[in-house]
């Protein structure tokens, strides 16, 4: 069944725009990889259009900056969740088992995907209302100056450098899927540990998911230590 919140008549159309190339018989027809292919140009240029006609005031380095913090992996991944799009995945036994359902790199292809789909039934101006709808929340974050929400690089270098003094290593672990789709694993390093780990369709991109992911391990530390101090003292 297809979603509400989803501008999609099409049945068929909307099940490709959900199934993995783990659950096609055909990776290239009956996979969503094309759709998602399609869907990311759209909602690029949505997104920088939407920049250009609402803030004459900005050069191009400011709209880069800022169609980049929209157009990535969280915000995009969040949003097909928000939409329920993740209990829709079609994905084979295999991936079911390795997680891919709540991946965030698979969340974001299938919004794309799903965007694809909906210029290809209803044209240009549905796919514009249903981006816009949709990434409302991160385009206000950008529009109100906040043009790097999510640049945790940045955040985990500052913590670094306050806790350890040190900077953090970045090591590309993994690479795979096609000549023109391909996908990176890359690991946050200190003192020759991996603190964390992410995913994503470029290195920068998994950089981004590997700092995120320190910085949440860092932060569930923090926690735990404040909670063993405020038990100390409750125990005094």
């Amino acid at each position: 069944m297809i979603p509400k919140a989803i501008p999609i008549k099409s049945e068929p159309l909307f099940l490709l725009a959900m199934r993995h190339r783990s659950a096609a018989q055909d990776s290239v027809r009956d996979s969503y990889e094309r759709l998602e292919f399609f869907g990311d140009a759209v909602v690029g240029l949505i997104v920088a259009q939407y920049l250009y006609e609402h803030h004459p005031d900005w050069d191009q380095g400011m709209m880069s900056k800022a169609r980049s913090s929209v157009v990535q992996e969280g915000p995009l991944a969040e949003t097909a969740v928000r939409l329920g799009l993740d209990s829709c995945l079609e994905l084979s036994q295999s991936e079911e088992a390795s997680g891919a359902r709540h991946r965030p790199s698979v969340l974001c292809d299938v919004f794309e995907a799903v965007v694809g789909a909906v210029y290809i039934e209803s044209g240009l101006e549905k796919a514009r209302w249903f981006v816009l709808e949709q990434l409302h929340p991160y385009l206000l974050q950008v529009s109100a100056g906040d043009v790097s929400p999510n640049d945790y690089k940045s955040r985990l270098q500052e913590v670094a450098q306050s806790i350890w003094r040190r900077t953090p290593i970045y090591r590309v672990a993994g690479e795979g899927g096609t000549a023109h789709d391909r996908r990176f694993t890359v690991e946050v390093i200190f003192d020759n540990e991996v603190m964390g780990e992410g995913f994503g369709r470029s290195k920068k991109e998994a950089e981004q998911a590997a700092a995120r992911d320190a910085l949440e391990v860092i932060e569930r530390t923090r926690r735990a230590r404040a909670l063993l101090l405020s038990d100390r003292l409750s125990d005094a």
